[in-house]
Parts: C-alpha cells; sequence; structure tokens
C-alpha cells in the first residue's frame, strides 16, 4: 500500500509542476496609477505583477464581483 502512496504522490507533484510551468503570466506594461481610483500602484506591486492595472484595495473589490 505504501508504494502505491509513494507513486501517487509522486505523480501529483509531477502534474502539478507541470501546470505551473504551463501557465500563461501576462507580461503587459504595469500601470502607474489604479484604473479604479487613480491612486498611485506601488513600484513592488508593478514589479511583482508585469501589467498590474489596480491599487490592491480596487483589485480586491473587483474579484469580489
Amino acid at each position: 500500500m505504501t508504494k502505491a502512496i509513494d507513486i501517487a504522490t509522486e505523480y501529483t507533484e509531477r502534474f502539478t509542476e507541470a501546470c505551473i510551468a504551463a501557465r500563461v503570466r501576462y507580461q503587459g506594461t504595469s500601470r502607474t496609477h489604479c484604473i479604479d481610483c487613480d491612486e498611485p500602484i506601488p513600484e513592488r506591486r508593478r514589479q511583482t505583477l508585469p501589467g498590474v492595472q489596480r491599487c490592491v484595495d480596487c483589485q480586491e473589490m473587483a474579484e469580489r464581483r
């Protein structure tokens, strides 16, 4: 039974790694100000998330909708 669990765990790890590697990351230009509230978007956020369009607060509200 332990061998089957090991095989299943290895399969799951490989599948997860493949999904992460295959994901598409947007590489567009980040806005300097939020498209919703026009507040400045911090440089660190713009560098971490290429193509970011909203400040954290507005992004959270957009995701709740």
